[in-house]
């Protein structure tokens, strides 16, 4: 990480930055006597009083000492990655967003706000894609009161680690006394590869519908049951998979939304007894080639940071991180 001017360290950013990407080197303890340089690289969500706050990709926020800096510079946005297909974080989001729809929705200016009667907070939680038309705290405390007049914890969905993403709006959240409970990776990959592995697709029967015995493997289904046929059966163009298990329970399932060049996967869950099976990746490869048959060449999916299980599986499918999504929910006094 190069930050020297004439072969000197320098810090060539300002409070004027506040919202570019920077990268900058601080010092604890005092330099001569072997003090510690740490860097830092992220988006520049603040600097008030000596303190700058730097959002990283990940969404982790980093409180900086003014005192403390010997280098900062500004950096241009992270390269264009060369694995997978382009997208932006709008569009991935709305895609997202289509894949995954409430019973109950209100625009609030370029915000929705989405309830489901608490089941899952992505369709229980206001989705930020542009101005709300007021300033953000007046639309927060809309948000809040919209929620409350629901029974419904209010939540926020936000986004960092894109070009584009909310790294401002996280900070502005943690600011007016949000906290954020939950994060997850959005990747994505080439579709075609996914459709073209190696796997034993002839167990796996594709359907338009969840039935019963799908939503028994569905680990969520008894989060306000009323509101999950409905969610789960939106979007633009939707199939279910699952492999016959034992007791009425398959063994493997998953759900695909196909909506334009895009193949959305959730849901994608295997009997603990029946893991290391190759199930997961049978059941992604036939819905890819059901998704690839209807014009999709991108995949996308979620998967929360600490599930390794999953992300090695995708890892090996090519997928790609692409942003990373958060859950702020209003901490109430």
């Amino acid at each position: 990480m190069e930050f020297t001017g004439g072969g000197r360290l320098e810090v060539r950013i300002t409070s004027a930055d506040v919202g570019k990407r920077v990268s900058v080197r601080c010092v604890t303890g005092a330099p001569a006597a072997g003090g510690k340089y740490t860097d830092a690289v992220g988006v520049l969500t603040s600097w008030d009083s000596g303190v700058l706050l730097i959002t990283r990709k990940d969404g982790e926020s980093v409180r900086i000492a003014e005192s403390s800096l010997v280098a900062g510079k500004v950096v241009p946005a992270a390269p264009a990655r060369r694995r997978g297909p382009s997208a932006t974080f709008p569009e991935l989001a709305r895609a997202a967003a289509r894949a995954w729809q409430p019973l109950e929705s209100e625009a609030l200016g370029d915000w929705t706000l989405r309830a489901s009667g608490g089941f899952t907070r992505r369709a229980n939680s206001a989705l930020p894609l542009g101005d709300p038309g007021m300033p953000t705290a007046e639309a927060l405390i809309r948000v809040r009161d919209w929620y409350a007049a629901r029974s419904l914890p209010a939540y926020v969905q936000t986004a960092t680690g894109a070009e584009g993403a909310q790294e401002l709006l996280c900070a502005e959240l943690d600011r007016h006394g949000w906290r954020r409970e939950v994060s997850a990776e959005v990747r994505i990959a080439a579709l075609a590869p996914i459709g073209d592995l190696d796997a034993d697709v002839s167990a796996v029967l594709l359907s338009r519908t969840a039935d019963d015995a799908w939503l028994r493997r569905y680990q969520r289904f008894e989060e306000a049951s009323p509101a999950v046929r409905s969610v789960l059966a939106s979007g633009p163009s939707v199939w279910f998979a699952s492999v016959a298990g034992t007791g009425g329970v398959p063994a493997a399932i998953g759900r695909c939304v196909v909506d334009g060049r895009w193949a959305g996967f959730m849901a994608v869950e295997v009997d603990p007894d029946q893991r290391r099976r190759g199930l997961a990746t049978s059941v992604m490869t036939a819905l890819a080639r059901r998704a690839l048959d209807e014009g999709a060449s991108a995949a996308w999916l979620q998967v929360e940071t600490e599930n390794d299980g999953a992300r090695a599986l995708y890892d090996g499918m090519g997928f790609a991180a692409h942003h990373h999504y958060h859950h702020y929910r209003w901490a109430e006094a």
